[in-house]
């Protein structure tokens, strides 16, 4: 069969993969065209890395999906492997099999995705089937693989992803939702078990789960995302590929030592972020954006970041590693130099921590009138602020700060994406005595003349700006704070007087005003 093949590998119309609807907000279908961008991105890269050599052309290159869904991934390399290995494997049906049998390897999240899998790259769920378009198959499986497996439970957890076991310790007719590839200790003996040999992938790519039920207590659930990358870079590919939530760039629990590597390591060849996640998956939500990066194992140096904003890219050669966090737009960056030079004492000084006086959002019992020993207490419920009362003996985390005034601030502030932004809702003075639920934080002082000093830098463009560049999703933590320079609490602060304090040009303020929305105190709403 070397002119006319009964079968093709592209040009569908339509493409049933833009068809299908995501099974949630933290298993998500990747859109066929942003994958072949990926793509892109990585054939790229390996011609500069490589004299030129077209990657498609490389018969001995080997690929991974290691959290294939839809088999988006697997179908575009396979097509673009069939196309480009023509010169040296003419016979279409021999190089098919090749690049099914030895180059394209998958593991299926699901059972349900397995079969989507195998039905986009073999043309059949069962890889041996008569309508498969690969032949030499052992098992129906081919190279897509995909077994319901159990979670490790150490007490009440799971040991690998954290599935709370009240959750997750179910009955074989569900999906367990225990991933193949990070339970396990060893992932190189695990490939090799999956798939037989030594299994050394030069290509790992897809776009993994992003969160865990449950896995951070009650209703709360945790990243996992960052548990496959990790995973993949211990198999020692040439290439890494994955698309996440972009919070793990400036924050996320449990992230920090995976963002000081990720970012401090000079292994990220190319970073492509979208802050509003709508961009990359119509109809899914996802707070603080999406993003896709293209980790080289043999490169070191200054990354490529591309932003997208409204269809609108802008691309720039930056040091990934100069800030524990990164910041999204070089413009901020030149703003922050200035600011940080003055080495100031950050206002997280006089910030409190989470839960400050260790009474969760959803405490309940709260009085509606003062009864005697009470104190008051600032709350949010149902997104709406009110004012009750709880025993002062019933605080027991920082109760020597009762008889402070305070500047409340949200702990959260959602507000969308599109900008300018207002960053953060608005704040609240809290007289002495008071406290406050999880739902803010307070800035601390001895006199209401401070606090009001104080509530008047927070509503400036210049303190919401400088929060911004360390907040990505709609949480503000005490940590998000760390930039935001003291001042002295002894005058009405504007963003005038902080301009001219810093040395911010006309062009700088006019980028901070396209992004932060002026703060109107006198209004009663949060907008």
């Amino acid at each position: 069969m070397t002119t006319q093949a009964g079968f093709a590998l592209r040009g569908r119309n339509p493409d049933v993969l833009t068809c299908i609807a995501n099974l949630s907000n933290d298993e998500v279908f990747t859109p066929p065209e942003f994958a072949n961008r990926m793509l892109d991105t990585l054939a790229e890269a390996w011609a500069a890395d490589h004299k030129g050599a077209n990657l498609w052309a490389d018969k001995k290159v080997r690929f991974l999906d290691p959290f294939t869904k839809s088999g988006v991934f697997l179908r575009e390399i396979t097509s673009r492997l069939t196309k480009g290995l023509a010169a040296e494997i003419p016979d279409l049906q021999e190089r098919v099999n090749h690049v099914l049998t030895k180059q394209v390897f998958g593991i299926g999240i699901t059972y349900l995705t397995s079969l989507l899998a195998r039905r986009s790259v073999y043309c059949s769920k069962d890889a041996r089937g008569e309508h498969s378009i690969a032949k030499g198959f052992a098992s129906e499986a081919g190279n897509i693989w995909f077994e319901r497996l159990e979670h490790t439970w150490a007490g009440t957890k799971c040991a690998y992803c954290g599935a709370p076991r009240t959750i997750f310790d179910r009955d074989e007719g569900l999906e367990s939702h225990a991933y193949a590839f990070i339970h396990t200790n060893d992932v190189k003996t695990r490939m090799s078990e999956l798939f037989g040999g030594d299994m050394q992938f030069d290509v790992i790519i897809g776009n993994p789960p992003y969160q865990m039920t449950g896995a951070a207590g009650g209703s709360s659930d945790a990243s996992i995302y960052h548990l496959f990358v990790e995973q993949a870079q211990r198999l020692d590919p040439r290439y890494l590929s994955m698309v996440t939530p972009s919070r793990w760039l400036a924050g996320g629990r449990g992230l920090d030592d995976f963002r000081a590597s990720m970012l401090g390591g000079g292994h990220l060849h190319n970073l492509v972020d979208f802050p509003a996640s709508r961009e990359v998956f119509p109809g899914v939500e996802i707070k603080g954006g999406i993003c896709y990066f293209l980790w080289s194992k043999d490169y070191r140096g200054k990354g490529e970041v591309t932003i997208t904003r409204d269809g609108k890219a802008t691309t720039s050669t930056r040091d990934l590693g100069e800030f524990d966090v990164f910041i999204r737009d070089p413009e901020s960056v030149a703003i922050l130099h200035k600011v940080l030079a003055k080495k100031e004492t950050s206002i997280t000084s006089i910030l409190s921590r989470d839960t400050p006086f260790g009474i969760a959002s959803n405490y309940s019992e709260i009085h509606e009138r003062s009864q005697h020993g009470d104190v008051p207490i600032y709350f949010i419920q149902t997104m709406k602020r009110g004012v009750g009362y709880v025993p002062r003996r019933l605080v027991s985390k920082n109760a020597d700060l009762i008889d402070t005034c305070k500047v409340l601030v949200p702990e959260a502030y959602n507000g969308g994406d599109a900008v300018p932004h207002q960053i953060l809702g608005k704040p609240q003075l809290a007289p002495s005595p008071s406290v406050c639920t999880q739902s803010y934080l307070f800035l601390r002082f001895d006199s209401e003349r401070g606090a009001r000093s104080a509530q008047s830098y927070y509503a400036t463009r210049f303190f919401r700006f400088m929060v911004s560049l360390r907040k990505i999703t709609q949480h503000a933590l005490h940590s998000t704070y760390v930039w935001v320079p003291m001042q002295t609490w002894n005058r009405t602060w504007t963003d005038e007087a902080l301009y001219a304090k810093y040395g911010i040009t006309r062009k700088e303020q006019a980028y901070i005003e396209s992004q932060v929305r002026a703060m109107n105190l006198d209004r009663g709403d949060d907008e």
